[in-house]
């Protein structure tokens, strides 16, 4: 398993690339526990505080495409780095000016979530131009989606050292600081300087005309619910077990499976069509789910919790490569971004239905939303197979000022011009 990472890792830029976008997504991963801490710390109530998080989360959710559609337009340093200085100016006014004013406040986490730069879109747009075979691009696909559950851990302890030797005020700058470092090693990298967007015809749908790309998007959304919808039922299942300790147990133990399932998928070369693939991990990601209305005492609790997370990763892996196959051409990073927005709003919504569940029936039916979700998305997925099975056509079309800025056409593999 080691040894198909390293070779990944090995290869030139790889690492810098990984590293620098794990480190420039800092500030997003770790925007709604800061801006919780900080509110609370400048007097704030709870109310407001979710409310910010929420306006940050859905100025992300907008942002993310826009930002990855100037990103195939215009090539990565021009959009990147700026964006990033952006997203950070903004967290500053609000950690600078506090919630007072208001109407400021909510305009700069706004800004902050807006102009996050697209920096995850943008590292899969780059791995088939630093990775030579196909297979690697696939395992880096699979720790590509590890990696974030390890960033998505390691975040928030960052926020709570940061709050703990300095202030919650300079959590929210540091971080984004070095949010901004984190750009900057990735655009001056020789792989991001050099990379343009394959030409694409103008078309205001962007990846969106793919019936395909949005039969796995209409998929994902549901995934997200369910991934949402857990964070919400185990928190009363976790008053009646021991309290705030074992909630913090219970979602540790949703990241470890994801990054167990994770490194073993990647691990491993898979033969036959990833459509045919995800239905299978999709399917076993619902089945793993239901163990939780179970509810047992709380150290098989989670164990469970373990098992159920094992293959979203997986199944976030497998979904990166048929938005690869299914992106129309020079769209590339858009349609990635749009697979982060379609599962971040998923998660948004499984956490706003779960909530209502769970004061009308408790933890059990709270624990029931996540094995539902995952139902309707392999339901989709079966219900679509057709057209998934028929990846876009990418014809090259002529390159023009208007559809193609930087006259050049992105590295692809010669078959089939994907990854």
């Amino acid at each position: 398993m080691a040894a198909g990472y390293l070779e990944i890792l090995r290869a030139r830029h790889a690492a810098r690339l990984l590293a620098g976008t794990l480190v420039g997504r800092l500030p997003n991963a770790t925007a709604a526990i800061a801006l919780v801490l900080f509110v609370r710390a400048e007097g704030g109530s709870y109310s407001l505080a979710g409310a910010l998080a929420a306006v940050y989360g859905v100025a992300n959710a907008v942002g993310q495409p826009v930002l990855g559609r100037l990103v195939d337009l215009h090539g990565q340093p021009r959009v990147q780095l700026p964006a990033a200085v952006l997203a950070a100016l903004s967290m500053a006014v609000f950690a600078l000016c506090g919630t007072d004013p208001l109407p400021l406040a909510y305009a700069a986490v706004a800004g902050a979530g807006l102009f996050a730069p697209p920096l995850e879109g943008g590292l899969r747009a780059l791995w088939p131009s630093v990775l030579r075979r196909e297979e690697q691009v696939h395992t880096a696909y699979a720790m590509d989606a590890v990696a974030q559950e390890v960033m998505f851990t390691v975040g928030p302890l960052l926020v709570t050292v940061c709050v703990s030797v300095w202030s919650e005020r300079a959590a929210l700058l540091v971080l984004n600081v070095v949010g901004v470092l984190g750009a900057l090693s990735v655009v001056l990298s020789p792989p991001s300087r050099a990379w343009r967007s394959a030409p694409r015809e103008a078309h205001w749908l962007g990846p969106l005309r793919s019936p395909g790309l949005l039969a796995l998007l209409g998929a994902f959304l549901f995934v997200g619910v369910a991934l949402g919808s857990i964070t919400v039922a185990s928190v009363p299942y976790a008053d009646d077990h021991g309290g705030d300790a074992v909630y913090g147990w219970l979602m540790a133990a949703l990241g470890l499976g994801a990054l167990v399932g994770g490194s073993v998928y990647g691990a491993r070369r898979w033969g036959g069509v990833p459509e045919r693939r995800l239905r299978v991990l999709v399917a076993l990601l619902a089945l793993c789910y239901l163990p939780l209305m179970l509810m047992p005492g709380a150290v098989a609790m989670v164990l469970l919790t373990v098992v159920a997370g094992v293959f979203l990763a997986p199944s976030i892996a497998c979904a990166f490569v048929i938005v690869d196959r299914h992106a129309p051409s020079g769209t590339v990073t858009e349609a990635f971004s749009w697979l982060v927005t379609t599962f971040t709003v998923g998660a948004s919504v499984g956490t706003g239905l779960a909530g209502p569940v769970v004061e009308a029936g408790g933890a059990l039916w709270g624990f029931a939303v996540p094995g539902a979700a995952g139902a309707v998305s392999l339901l989709v997925l079966l219900a679509t197979e057709r057209v998934l099975a028929v990846p876009a056509r990418r014809a090259v079309v002529a390159a023009s000022a208007e559809n193609d800025p930087n006259r050049a056409v992105e590295p692809r593999f010669s078959s089939g011009d994907r990854a």
